[in-house]
């Protein structure tokens, strides 16, 4: 299937970078590549909703700690058994699909 057009991916710094070049068609890019290492998630998604359409993380308390509706970006919670790129791998399917129909103000949980 091919993407429409590809999406600005931000990926939390809980995740490991190699997770990135399994999203193949889209920009992206990490918390620690662009410099926001321990900027805590309010002032993070402040940041990233500037820049990017869509904010990968594991957190999933995330969606309790923060008001998403105020925010241009679609978030993806990745729920796995751990961060490992071996428990992560069986979601990128999920999370690809969704990424193609992103919808900015939402939360997709993937996997769990």
């Amino acid at each position: 299937m091919r993407l429409l057009k590809p999406v600005r991916i931000l990926l939390d710094e809980s995740l490991p970078w190699r997770l990135s070049r399994l999203l193949q068609g889209h920009e992206v890019t990490s918390v620690q590549r662009m410099g926001w290492s321990g900027v805590k998630n309010g002032a993070l998604l402040r940041l990233a909703s500037t820049d990017f359409q869509a904010f990968v993380t594991a957190d999933q308390n995330l969606q309790f700690q923060q008001n998403l509706d105020s925010l241009p970006l679609a978030v993806f919670v990745l729920v796995a058994r751990s961060t490992a790129l071996v428990d992560l791998v069986p979601l990128v399917p999920a999370l690809t699909s969704q990424l193609e129909r992103h919808v900015p103000r939402t939360l997709v949980r993937i996997g769990g």
